[in-house]
């Protein structure tokens, strides 16, 4: 665990990525199998537990230090496994011992439920306080050290001579601890099969686009279609040696969701890869995103869950038929070969994502400024947004540029008071970042109405923090309440994707990726937008503001 803590700590404080791709190269040359292939799967999030949980570890840290000092310690710091590292009690006479990451691995994956905190706890009195945060950043998986997937797949790609695509198109066709991938790129082996029935494909991302960006751009070299409010999912299948069907459905990221989509997947009677967007349809309508949640993640698939849910997935491309792989083809052909596909396959749990017709950008804008007009139909209050793809474009794993572009729809915006404010993690630990704020309801009471803790610059951070101290008027444990009536108070001009009844939510509504857009230092509390104003905005895909 020493060299892994050794390298976590580096590059948590490291701000350079080319330091960070030194680092990383150099362990997985100086680590041995399997210890850099366990690493490697930490940092790229393709590690889980199934028992061992923060809670774990927050009960551990109550029996070993006094449970007051331990929540206000938690409260500052921010961070459970900082915290819990500094304070565990340390065992001098057994600290450092020698204990390996694939010790650790094998331990969480192998030891009864019952017995674990006592192995974790001996662990951790085995290790001194850098090791003893390797440990529980491994065990939470919350390592938050600036390592993407794409930056370790980078390094792997220096390590071993190969180009990031390479690495791409190999990743999904080995499993951690990588032993045949690390193998491969140490020139003792050849590289991971991809020939299997369920291939995974690294998708192909897009670029943010604004209207400015299109004048030197030739809208007969484009398509588009439209951008469905779902998950992204590739879904493969195909017939073994002996008939019988083998299909898998993917998330974005590689994982493998089968389990949560038995119905969507006993239908996949075919043999390709197929990209896609993964939806729900009720009554002939594409449900929104927050209907599709109550299917996703789910421990147990009902009969019940499934016909109140019925999955299907809206192709944007096909990847692979029987062994041909397409990816190198021009979009516009692949698209061909889509469409027939689909025509050939009615009964299978797929439809065709719409292409939209335009012949100038203007057109393009009519369109994405209402769907339903522009071609969408009834699935209108489904899309949040329109992609534009050249049409040669081949299909490349990552985010290439000039090929695909995202152009989103608009954010609704409404003007809400702060009224709570807490602390964050990591190194937000020391400032009130995540506030909590509201409107106005008919009775002139505040209703909290959705959380944000992104949107804002380092310098309005520190602003608004400030304001949180000045003009806190309770604390509820690590939570500040903010003064927030009509004549005090700070507006915040709140950015959100979508809203929904809910009854979970006091004010009824819940709010969908909401962000701070901007501080309005200018605006009384008493002119911000009303729960009428914000109800405007359910079920609609209007891009228009509450209020001025």
């Amino acid at each position: 665990m020493n060299k892994f803590a050794a390298l976590l700590d580096r590059l948590a404080y490291e701000p350079r990525r080319l330091g960070k791709l030194a680092l990383l190269e150099t362990y997985f040359r100086e680590t041995p199998d399997p210890d850099r292939g366990w690493a490697l799967a930490a940092m790229t999030g393709a590690l889980t537990f199934k028992h061992a949980k923060a809670g774990l570890i927050r009960n551990l840290a109550a029996e070993r230090t006094d449970p007051v000092l331990f929540g206000l310690s938690y409260d500052f710091v921010g961070d459970l496994a900082e915290t819990v590292s500094l304070m565990w009690p340390a065992n001098e006479a057994r600290a450092n011992a020698e204990l390996t990451i694939s010790d650790v691995v094998e331990g969480l994956n192998t030891t009864a439920k019952d017995e674990l905190p006592a192995r974790v706890a001996d662990w951790l009195d085995r290790l001194d306080e850098n090791g003893r945060w390797a440990l529980l950043k491994l065990i939470t998986g919350a390592l938050r050290i600036g390592v993407s997937a794409r930056l370790a797949r980078t390094a792997l790609a220096q390590f071993g001579g190969k180009s990031a695509d390479e690495i791409e198109d190999v990743w999904h066709a080995d499993a951690p601890p990588y032993t045949h991938l690390f193998a491969w790129l140490e020139g003792r082996a050849e590289a991971p099969s991809t020939a299997t029935l369920t291939r995974f494909y690294p998708p192909m991302l897009s670029h943010p686009i604004d209207p400015g960006e299109f004048a030197p751009l030739n809208p007969a070299e484009f398509s588009a279609e439209w951008k469905w409010d779902g998950i992204r999912v590739q879904a493969a299948a195909g017939r073994d040696a002996g008939g019988k069907l083998v299909a898998r459905l993917y998330s974005r990221t590689g994982e493998d969701i089968s389990k949560s989509f038995p119905d969507l997947v006993a239908g996949f009677d075919f043999d390709a890869v197929l990209d896609g967007e993964l939806l729900i349809r009720r009554e002939g309508r594409v449900q929104d995103f927050n209907t599709l949640q109550q299917r996703l993640n789910r421990k147990s698939v009902t009969p019940k869950l499934i016909a109140e849910f019925p999955a299907f997935i809206r192709c944007y491309d096909i990847l692979a038929l029987g062994d041909d792989d397409l990816r190198a083809l021009p979009f516009i052909e692949r698209r061909a070969k889509l469409e027939a596909f689909i025509e050939q396959h009615p009964f299978a749990p797929i439809d065709l994502s719409p292409l939209i017709p335009f012949a100038t950008w203007d057109a393009l804008t009519a369109a994405r400024a209402d769907p339903a007009i522009g071609g969408a139909g009834v699935d209108a209050e489904a899309v949040e947004g329109v992609m534009i793809k050249r049409r040669d474009a081949p299909y490349l794993a990552g985010r290439p540029k000039g090929y695909w572009f995202k152009w989103k729809r608009d954010p609704m915006v409404i003007d809400a008071v702060l009224m709570y404010a807490q602390r964050g993690s990591g190194k937000r630990s020391s400032f009130y970042s995540d506030y909590t704020f509201g409107v106005w309801t008919e009775s002139g009471e505040l209703a909290p109405v959705g959380k944000a803790y992104f949107g804002f610059t380092d310098e309005e951070l520190i602003e608004l923090d400030k304001f949180v101290r000045n003009n806190t008027t309770n604390r509820f444990g690590p939570v500040r309440e903010v003064t927030h009536t009509k004549s005090k108070g700070l507006v915040l001009e709140v950015a959100f994707e979508g809203l929904q009844r809910s009854t979970r939510h006091k004010s009824g509504v819940a709010m969908r990726f909401p962000r701070i857009s901007r501080i309005r230092w200018d605006k009384s509390p008493k002119d911000a937008d009303t729960l009428e104003d914000l109800s405007k905005f359910l079920n609609r895909g209007s891009e228009t503001r509450a209020s001025a």
